[in-house]
């Protein structure tokens, strides 16, 4: 489903991206402020992961309700207007970390990941950057959290790192898993994943369930900003933030979020396309479920 109105949504900070090397928020006061930036730059949505808050722990992702409260609720005071999407992600059968924060903040949408993917990457010289390792969503962990967010009222956006994923959400809502507003985000760029590249997007829409929302994900460099445009082009909603990139279309290091999603915003509108606003966002977004 495509609209005239893009909604543009920040990764505010990632889970694992170390705040020792880079400008990325982690403690309450700093998340709201870049809220603020983001919100100030076009964006409606703020995609966030919580991060343990001990010095020298930044790192590290949390799943303490309190932290997680502590930070919604610091972006719900530095821009109120603002729907906050929640994180969900975790490897492994264990998930009550995630409902707790669910159930705790409450947000307007959580991410929800509805697909496995072996999560891969080498070095230049062949090596895993990372020990290989499989990100385990199957059904009855993906149909735990939809259950879930359906309890408490949050939408899910449904993560699809590859094809098959995609197409698994139509299946998910054929089965009755899955109902309300549906959203499925294309995610690009993870090398063992989807590419971030422009022409996979008509592909991947033909694969889209009826009357599904879209955006696309994309991590990288350069490349992201082709896909963007594509996405702007075909009505697609949008999404950056320093969970994505840290590159600005010139090829310049962005010092926070609110940059990147200036320059989202204009991508937009080269498009012809103007920018939701929260309220706006809102009522695209949330629908028979506001």
């Amino acid at each position: 489903m495509s609209h005239d109105k893009a909604v543009i949504t920040c990764a505010i900070t990632g889970v694992l991206t170390d705040p020792g090397r880079h400008p990325v928020p982690v403690t309450p006061a700093e998340l709201g402020a870049e809220a603020r930036r983001a919100r100030d730059a076009g964006a409606s949505i703020i995609h966030v992961h919580f991060r343990r808050q001990e010095p020298g722990r930044g790192r590290f992702p949390s799943w303490d309700p309190d932290v997680a409260a502590a930070c919604v609720d610091a972006i719900r005071a530095a821009a109120p207007d603002l729907l906050i999407n929640m994180s969900t992600g975790v490897v492994g059968p264990d998930i009550e970390g995630p409902l707790a924060c669910l159930r705790r903040v409450r947000p307007e949408l959580a991410a929800l990941n509805a697909g496995s993917l072996n999560y891969l990457k080498t070095t230049r010289s062949g090596d895993w950057a990372w020990p290989p390792m499989l990100f385990d969503n199957p059904v009855e962990k993906v149909k735990a959290f939809f259950d879930a967010m359906r309890a408490v009222g949050t939408v899910p956006e449904c993560e699809c790192f590859d094809t098959g994923i995609v197409r698994s959400v139509g299946l998910f809502r054929d089965n009755g898993m899955l109902t309300g507003p549906l959203h499925v985000s294309l995610v690009m760029g993870v090398a063992s994943g989807m590419p971030a590249k422009a022409a996979w997007l008509p592909l991947l829409l033909d694969e889209l369930p009826d009357a599904a929302h879209w955006q696309a994900i994309v991590i990288g460099r350069e490349e992201v900003w082709d896909v963007h445009r594509k996405t702007a082009e075909l009505g697609g909603n949008l999404r950056t933030g320093l969970e994505d990139t840290f590159y600005l279309p010139d090829g310049a290091r962005a010092e926070s979020n609110g940059p990147l999603i200036e320059a989202l915003a204009k991508v937009a509108r080269d498009a012809g396309r103007e920018i939701a606003t929260p309220a706006e966002a809102r009522a695209i977004m949330l629908g028979a479920a506001a």
